[in-house]
């Protein structure tokens, strides 16, 4: 399991005192207005940087770091990721999960999952299409497919079990 986790990006300068939008990637803002640092990661560089002040600003939260007291200081940090422990990040509820701990586990197509199960690819990301989620599935050939993430092609998401299960092998042709 992943211990720690991109939960934000950094965008546009807010206002004349340092403060930066910030885009929630779970789409839930409370848990970031209650950090109080996070590690900064821009390109390869990673830094812990502590988190002045904070407010949500629908559909954002707005932020104020440490040592940042100008638009143009707020304006080096656009693009930023900000990373936090898996006990910081949006609290999960039932049914839910990190795409974080789904990556890389086995597709296995339906058909054959009660005798153990015939992989036909890995999952490699959850990314948003235009009409809701979509499985990236790295295919056994090299090839990438994607799948709508829905209950009508994948079973129910066993914790632990180590792999997705795909109720319908046709959606890879």
């Amino acid at each position: 399991m992943t211990d720690r986790f991109v939960v934000g990006l950094i965008g546009a300068p807010f206002g004349l005192k340092g403060f930066v939008k910030v885009r929630s990637l779970s789409g839930e803002t409370g848990h970031l207005l209650n950090l109080q640092s996070v590690i900064l990661r821009q390109g390869n560089a990673e830094k812990t940087i502590d988190i002045e002040e904070s407010a949500s600003v629908p559909p954002q939260v707005i932020m104020k770091f440490a040592g940042i007291n100008s638009p143009e200081a707020a304006k080096s940090l656009g693009g930023g990721e900000l990373i936090v422990c898996r006990e910081q990040a949006s609290p999960l509820k039932p049914g839910e999960f990190y795409i974080e701990d789904l990556r890389g586990l086995a597709v296995v197509a339906a058909d054959t999952a009660a005798g153990g199960g015939e992989i036909v690819g890995h999952l490699t990301n959850i990314v948003e299409g235009g009409g809701g989620e979509l499985a990236e599935i790295r295919l056994s050939t090299g090839e990438f497919k994607f799948v709508p993430f829905r209950k009508e092609f994948f079973a129910p998401i066993e914790p632990g079990a180590g792999r997705l299960i795909l109720r319908e092998r046709w959606i890879l042709e």
